[in-house]
């Protein structure tokens, strides 16, 4: 199995749009630089036939601290996510 990083990722672009390694680079890290600030502002990004990311929000509880086993507050927290769409989904298969 096998990863794709964003150097890779910028290779794939360069090499089939005929750009530079540097030009690619630029318009990887310009849609990851976009999708992140787009989350960061509280909306969804949503890429027909891939998926959909947004921000979703796990409330507050009460936890254990295992090594004291003292009640400890745990505070509501901000998680990015990631819905496949279900083109995605069935292409996987």
């Amino acid at each position: 199995m096998t990863a794709i990083n964003k150097k890779v990722l910028s290779e794939i672009v360069a090499a089939e749009h005929n750009l530079t390694k540097k030009e690619a680079a630029e318009i990887v890290d310009l849609l990851f630089d976009t999708i992140t600030e787009t989350l960061k502002e509280g909306n969804k990004v949503e890429i027909t036939g891939f998926g959909k990311f947004e921000v979703r929000e796990r409330s507050g509880r009460t936890g254990i601290n295992p090594q004291t086993k003292e009640k400890i507050e745990i505070a509501p927290v901000k998680t990015p996510a990631f819905k496949a769409s279900k083109n995605l989904k069935e292409y996987v298969k």
